[in-house]
């Protein structure tokens, strides 16, 4: 028995990295699991790696007609949707002064524009006592150089779990946010290149930062992805629960 069992959950952004590890998770817990992402190879390999249990819907969550043909998609197959894990995202590094107008678009485009309609096309198909569930970062509750208009649309995230838990309340669908500090993902190991060395010292770096000593792992925010997703959270809603090894909390 898993602790997903006969549920139906969407993730955005489940081609890579912490979407993808939570699809994983997900699947092996009963769900039947929906990922997005915007470029086929990948979806269909993140399909394929996940097993019989996913069904990938190519979708940009910053196009508000692919998000219609996806939640479209899951009507016609499924009916419903029991966990929504709005996951999808983007940033990098730059400098203030550096922002372009193209860059700053793109980020609030994907980050906020596209998670805010991806929660308000979904509510139609969540039942009374679904479970929301959005991806914030440590970013949102720090400065960090470099990385302001990133950090921004994370704190976004992190307001929309409030704002429509209190909204969503008497549905009893809870809404909550997972704020991960630096985890292993190819993502984040991008900022370093593609030398190992170049890696290492990356890794190096984050694990002298962070209390418990060391970076975190996918699996690390999927396990607290199942727990706000299962019954084992049913009284939890607005919360913001850090994956962060103690990084943003000591």
């Amino acid at each position: 028995m898993g602790q997903l069992d006969g549920k139906i959950a969407l993730v955005t952004g489940g081609t890579t990295g912490i979407g993808l590890g939570t699809a994983r998770r997900f699947a092996r817990e009963g769900a039947t699991v929906y990922i997005t992402g915007r470029r086929k190879p990948e979806l269909d390999a993140a399909v394929e790696s996940i097993g019989a249990d996913a069904i990938g819907v190519q979708s940009d969550v910053s196009q508000p007609a692919d998000l219609d043909a996806l939640f479209a998609t899951v009507k016609e197959r499924s009916g419903h949707l029991d966990v929504l894990f709005a996951n999808a995202g983007v940033g990098g590094l730059v400098e203030l002064a550096n922002v372009t107008e193209d860059e700053y678009d793109r980020t609030f485009d994907i980050n906020v524009k596209g998670m805010f309609f991806t929660m308000q096309k979904a509510l139609p198909l969540l039942p009374d006592g679904a479970s929301v569930i959005l991806t914030s970062s440590t970013n949102a509750s720090q400065g960090i150089p470099a990385m302001s208009v990133y950090s921004a649309t994370k704190a976004a995230a992190r307001n929309f779990a409030r704002s429509w838990a209190a909204e969503l309340a008497g549905r009893r669908i809870r809404v909550n946010s997972i704020s991960p500090g630096p985890i292993e993902t190819p993502g984040l190991l991008d900022f370093a290149g593609d030398e190992a060395d170049a890696r290492r010292v990356l890794t190096e770096n984050f694990s002298h930062s962070i209390p418990l000593g060391r970076m975190g792992h996918v699996d690390d925010v999927a396990s607290a992805a199942v727990f706000l997703a299962s019954d084992q959270s049913s009284f939890t809603t607005g919360a913001e629960l850090f994956v962060d090894g103690g990084l943003a909390q000591i």
